[in-house]
């Protein structure tokens, strides 16, 4: 109903937004000038879309919001949305297909392929439970895709639980029934940096008002994640510190 919806709606208004929408999430040269959080949201983008090819048939969608990468995932037959009613944020932008209620998850063992989470480990207390749960309507060997994030400020407050090393999510997925296969870190030290900053000024210096925060962003937020990349172009790379983890894991036999 969506996408029906999106396609009969012509007015620049309208496919301003899908754009700037898309550009926040999927990020193309151009989300540098509009997008604020454009170093991290571009590191998860490129990440992701290079891992999910390897993802096919029934994919589940857990903590899906409003489904922000699914049109990376071109070999699924069926891409499904869960997520809790209450959360962090609104769902106003949401794609939900399914609500759980926190404790069994509505599916049939070894219903899906593939299970994808994005962002969503962080704000999960009680995480070897929901692995056990995602583990049991994931086929045998089917894989499970997440990625979470390392260096990023308390957000969707009060369900924000905590941060994971490239070794941390790796042991819980291995202790949990999975087997990494390949694991990304997103961005590099300088980058990871040059956005917390950039965050610190939109939370406490940034206009609320949206069309003066638009200005701030232009002259202020730009020029600031363009000189990021400049000085990420002639220094040293380091990975040891960064934005988000996203691991390619596969459920153990």
């Amino acid at each position: 109903m969506a996408a029906a919806r999106d396609s009969r709606s012509t007015k620049p208004g309208d496919r301003l937004e899908r754009w700037l929408r898309k550009q926040y999430f999927q990020p193309s040269g151009l989300g540098l000038v509009v997008n604020p959080v454009f170093i991290i949201r571009r590191g998860l983008f490129r990440a992701i879309r290079s891992l999910a090819p390897k993802l096919k048939g029934r994919i589940l969608d857990f903590g899906c919001g409003s489904k922000p990468y699914r049109s990376l995932f071109m070999h699924a037959d069926a891409y499904i949305g869960c997520d809790m009613e209450t959360t962090g944020h609104n769902h106003r932008r949401s794609q939900i297909d399914v609500f759980w209620d926190g404790t069994r998850l509505p599916f049939a063992d070894a219903e899906f392929d593939s299970v994808v989470s994005f962002e969503t480990f962080e704000h999960i207390f009680n995480l070897e439970h929901v692995l056990a749960e995602i583990r049991r309507v994931t086929r045998p060997a089917g894989y499970l895709l997440v990625s979470v994030p390392f260096a990023w400020d308390e957000h969707e407050a009060p369900y924000d639980f905590a941060r994971y090393t490239s070794f941390g999510i790796k042991h819980i997925l291995e202790v949990n029934g999975y087997q990494p296969v390949i694991t990304v870190k997103t961005q590099t030290y300088i980058l990871a940096l040059s956005q917390l900053a950039i965050a610190y000024l939109m939370q406490h210096v940034a206009p609320k008002q949206k069309a003066l925060f638009a200005v701030f962003q232009g002259l202020v937020i730009f020029p600031m994640t363009l000189f990021a990349y400049g000085l990420n172009a002639i220094m040293p790379k380091s990975d040891q510190y960064y934005c988000s983890n996203v691991v390619l894991a596969r459920k153990k036999q």
